[in-house]
């Protein structure tokens, strides 16, 4: 898989559905997902709605083109929040107002839906707009930035060229990588062959 594949690749790695938008909106090069939904069709945003769990899979979404744009600016208002938080600033007021009339609207409301085996699954009562799913990603950024004890475990992932935002939940909030699966995987890799070079230079 070349470079370009494996950066359009979505990831939901961050432990919050505002921080995944920020990761898949990002446009540019390096590790992290890339352009995501923002810069893509209204099927690629859909895809990344569905992998969030906003909307069930199954679900008709009735996506234009206007849909991803409203997702990027989204994206970008709270990446420039959480880059705030991160860096111990205020917070410009445009971007709060942003994020306050975005959480304004109400989400889709989840229905209970009977499966073909009988066993209940999520479904939504009615179908989704853009502003009610704009609105679930905010009140989420909103949710995050106002509880000092989670924005208190925000951290930037360490790996190389990586600029992923993530939640650290682990245990003694150890957590380096945004993935260890990716990133972390990525720096065992660099350390091995450094390791690898410097006994074969002894040799």
């Amino acid at each position: 898989m070349g470079a370009t594949a494996a950066r359009m690749q979505l990831r939901f790695d961050t432990g919050r559905t505002s921080l995944d938008l920020v990761a898949a909106a990002a446009p540019g090069p390096g590790p992290g997902p890339g352009p995501g939904p923002g810069a893509g069709s209204p099927e690629r945003l859909v895809e990344w709605l569905r992998g969030t769990g906003l909307v069930p899979r199954g679900t008709e979404v009735p996506a234009d083109g206007g849909w991803p744009r409203r997702f990027v600016e989204l994206g970008a208002v709270v990446a420039r929040l959480v880059e705030a938080r991160l860096a111990g600033r205020t917070a410009d007021e445009g971007d709060v107002e942003a994020l306050n009339d975005a959480a304004l609207a109400p989400p889709p409301p989840p229905r209970a839906v009977r499966a073909a085996d009988g066993t209940l699954t999520r479904g939504l009562a009615a179908e989704p707009d853009c502003a009610g799913l704009l609105g679930a990603v905010a009140r989420d950024a909103l949710d995050l930035l106002t509880d000092p004890v989670a924005a208190g475990r925000l951290r930037r992932c360490e790996g190389d060229g990586c600029t992923l935002v993530y939640l650290d939940t682990s245990r003694g909030r150890r957590r380096r990588w945004c993935s260890s699966e990716t990133c972390g995987n990525r720096e065992r890799v660099a350390r091995h062959r450094r390791r690898a070079g410097a006994t074969a230079t002894r040799v």
